[in-house]
């Protein structure tokens, strides 16, 4: 199940604070911020998906998430491979590499990172 961009948001601030009331993820938001029955509605919807979990103290919620960050974009990931470039890690790597224009030294930091990971294979 995917989230939509506003539930990415509000996901990401999760993530980053673990565990959180309502007012902390308000806090979390530059100005102009949300509103808390927004907040509230997302949160609903992000249990229902089951991303979302939360702990009642009183009538206070804390919540927190049940997916990792790493776990989601992941899936996400592989998603996208899947959908956009026939299946073919190697495709999307061919395009990311080419359309972020990334620099030298991120070039060879990710060729560090794909040595690394081939050694391990051995």
């Amino acid at each position: 199940m995917k989230l939509s961009r506003t539930e990415e948001e509000l996901m990401n601030h999760l993530w980053k604070l673990k565990r959180a009331y309502m007012k902390d993820l308000l806090d979390a938001y530059s100005e102009p911020k949300p509103a808390t029955t927004t907040i509230s509605t997302l949160l609903k919807r992000m249990q229902d998906k089951e991303f979302v979990g939360y702990d009642a103290a009183g009538k206070l919620r804390e919540y927190y998430p049940l997916v990792t960050k790493e776990n989601y974009f992941s899936k996400h990931l592989k998603g996208l491979i899947k959908n956009f470039f026939n299946d073919s890690p190697a495709q999307f790597a061919s395009f990311f590499t080419k359309k972020a224009e990334l620099s030298e030294e991120e070039l060879l930091h990710l060729k560090s990172i794909i040595d690394e990971q081939l050694n391990q294979k051995k």
